[in-house]
């Protein structure tokens, strides 16, 4: 898991390709004025736009959710943001199987720890990072970019 603000992206570009193409795409928009829903930038990477009233904890965690072919940068725009995190190594009680078509697996577990994401920060969680965002009170304006793994 990466935590940083936008003003920092470029230092992550290195990691995958469409780490750039992402944040890129951000770049000259208004932030304020992204529709909200789901937005196919290019094969292998969408950007899925929420502005919606942020989740109690007891909600956020009953999806504690993971992914196996796809990396999320999570953008909060407004609000404040607080996120439940466990490496996924240290999760025990998956809940159901892990769904191909939606690439999710939820877990049943306590998350490690707690952390907060405020306007402009992101956070990038990989297939071993197990998350529950949208943890708050008021309304969460935030971007997440499904980026595909790519295949080597």
């Amino acid at each position: 898991m990466i935590i940083d603000t936008l003003e920092n992206a470029s230092q992550y570009f290195l990691l995958n390709p469409l780490f750039e193409k992402a944040f890129d795409y951000l770049k000259n928009r208004n932030l304020d004025s992204l529709e909200v829903g789901v937005t196919e930038i290019q094969e292998d990477l969408k950007m899925i736009v929420f502005d919606e009233m942020a989740k109690t904890k007891e909600e956020s965690l009953s999806k504690f959710e993971c992914h196996n072919q796809n990396i999320d940068i999570q953008i909060c725009l407004k609000g404040i943001e607080n996120i439940g995190w466990k490496p996924r190594q240290k999760c025990t009680s998956p809940i159901g199987e892990y769904n191909a078509e939606k690439d999710v697996l939820f877990y049943n577990d306590d998350p490690d720890m707690f952390f907060q994401l405020n306007d402009n920060q992101f956070a990038i969680f990989y297939p071993n990072d197990v998350h529950a965002p949208m943890i708050g009170n008021g309304f969460i304006r935030k971007i997440v970019f499904k980026v595909k793994i790519l295949k080597k």
